[in-house]
Formats: C-alpha cells, structure tokens, sequence
C-alpha cells in the first residue's frame, strides 16, 4: 500500500468535475446547464466525442484556440490530443479559470480518466478531482443494464443523477434507485428532470471522499442493502472499531490488487492504524493504490476504520475474512 507525496492545499488545486453516463442520458444537457447557470464560476470544459475513452483518442474541437471565452463568461476547451497535454496547458492560463469538467463518451468505462489524477504527479499537484458525477436515463437503463459500460459508470460515481423523472412512474424510479444502491451505496443519488440538479450538488461538493458520504450518514455501511444478485457489479462495505495494521492491511490489499485488479473499480477508506493519532485516507482505481497520513482524530470522533469495495464478481465471505485479518 503505496503513498503518494501530499499534494499541494484543496483551496489551491484546481477542482475538477468528470461527467458520464450512457449514451443519451443528458449530459449535454448538464453541461449545458453548467456553462450558463449564474454561478459566478468561469469552467473549463474538455469534451470526449468519439471512440473509447482512452486518453490517446480524439477529443473532439471546433474552435481554433485550445481556450476561448465564451459570452457567459465560462471558458470551453474541446480539443485533439492528449488529456495530460491539454490540462497542462490549461494550466498556464490557471488564472482564467475556476473549476474543470471533462464531459466523457456514453460508450466510455470513466476509469481511465479518473486514473490521470492519480498517475500524473503535476496534475497531482494542481488539481483536485471534486466528483464524478454519472447520469442515469430512468426511461431506458434497464435495457442496457447488462453492459459494462453502464454498470462501471455507476460503480465509479460519486453523484448519481437519476435522470429523466417525467418519463417513469415512482415505482420505477424506486427500483432503479435501490439497484443503484446496491452496486454502489456510496453515491449521493439525486432524481432529476432535464438535468435540473442544482449547481452546488454538482460542482464544489468535493465527492470524491469516503468522508462525506459518512457525514451525510454515518451508519450507511452498516445498512442492509438490498443487492440484485444476478447482477456481476456489488459493493461490500467494512467498519472495524479495533485498530488495523497497516503493514497486514497493505499486504492484503496489494495481493488483491495483484490477483484482482481489473474487477476492483473502486476501493475507499478511512483507516485507523495501529498506534497512530491520526487518520489514514485510502482509496484505488482499479489497479492504482493511493494512501495517505490525514489529519488527527478529533476529540469528538470515535476512531474507526470505515472501508468500501466495489467491483465485479466480489465474494464477499473471502474478503470479509481477509479484512479481518488485518486487525492489529
């Protein structure tokens, strides 16, 4: 279990909103929501139109300048080249803009985009993944429900609209909601019509942490679920009061890494280590691990370890048991 150089303050890292879903579940509607809404935040936009979302693919442009401003005063960037590339440049021009939204393909798995926050240590040190938010169309997700697109785009957001509200009856907006909950119980879930989410419930939520989803429920790891269980995509969720070893803890999960890397879309974690005051922040994309030494515990905090697997085909008992072993 691996730890990355801390980056640099959230309120001086650029932050950064990632939007996906399948194909026809309104994103372009969202973005447009976002480019001219009132909110006072000039946004970046990198626009993903074709192919798969491997960074080396087109990115689609129409204009002649990698920036522009635009009449609302939001800056869109839709560009060929390379994702790193075109945030670095972005970056020179740092002061132009206030956050970051890159809009993926419908077809797109969102795990290689997330990956770049990871992997890259520049943009490590200038940017902030805020939250990836992943639209879902009531009227038709059932039909693609299998696929492997929709089930990672679910797995892997923070915020999920559930999108499309005037098409379906409440009944059916139920049942999608607890299937959704099932594969990923860590996202905040919002029905929408028209995309209409409110801007701070998309932009500014800094989602991308285990920490406010226990702020908003603090015993959600401990609901009972009520997971689909012919579908391949799961989630299973530890708390453990008894302090954990790090090393055991860093050994196990690097194994499970190893042999199970590519079904691991998501793994997050508030841990506490063994004869350590401070909290550790775990979380990982599929093969990439990334840990750190947070802040301490507060005095009102009941120190605990709080720990969230999503993946594909996940036994349960085995990792249950591997878990437990990991108590110091």
């Amino acid at each position: 279990m691996r730890s990355a150089p801390a980056p640099a303050p959230d309120r001086e890292r650029l932050p950064v909103t990632v939007l996906t879903g399948y194909l026809g579940s309104g994103k372009t509607t969202l973005l447009n929501r976002i480019l001219t809404h009132e909110h006072g935040l000039k946004v970046a936009v990198i626009v993903n139109e074709f192919g798969e979302v491997g960074i080396d693919n087109q990115l689609v442009i129409e204009a002649d300048e990698e920036i522009f401003e635009m009449n609302n005063g939001c800056i869109c960037c839709t560009v060929r080249g390379d994702l790193i590339r075109i945030i670095g440049n972005l970056m020179k021009r740092r002061d132009r803009f206030d956050h970051l939204v890159i809009e993926t393909t419908g077809l797109a798995d969102p795990a290689p985009v997330i990956q770049t926050f990871f992997v890259d240590e520049d943009l490590r040190e200038q940017l902030r993944l805020d939250a990836v938010v992943t639209l879902v169309d009531l009227r038709h997700v059932e039909q693609h429900w299998e696929s492997e697109e929709v089930q990672e785009q679910l797995a892997f957001a923070d915020v999920l609209l559930l999108n499309k509200t005037d098409l379906v009856e409440a009944e059916a907006l139920e049942a999608i909601r607890q299937r959704t909950r099932a594969i990923n119980p860590l996202a905040r879930v919002i029905p929408t019509c028209r995309a209409d989410a409110a801007m701070d419930q998309i932009l500014g939520v800094g989602a991308f942490e285990l920490e406010r989803a226990l702020a908003i429920d603090p015993e959600f790891l401990a609901s009972d679920h009520d997971h689909e269980h012919d579908d391949a995509v799961s989630s299973v969720a530890f708390i453990e009061e008894r302090p954990m070893s790090y090393q055991k803890l860093g050994e196990w999960i690097d194994r499970l890494v190893s042999e199970r890397g590519p079904d691991l879309f998501r793994m997050k974690g508030i841990l506490q280590i063994d004869g350590e005051s401070h909290r550790y922040v775990f979380q990982s994309v599929h093969m990439l691990i990334d840990s750190a030494r947070d802040r301490p515990w507060r005095a009102d905090e009941t120190p605990r370890t709080d720990f969230v697997i999503i993946g594909r085909d996940l036994d349960e008992p085995a990792l249950r048991a591997g878990f437990e072993a990991c108590v110091a």
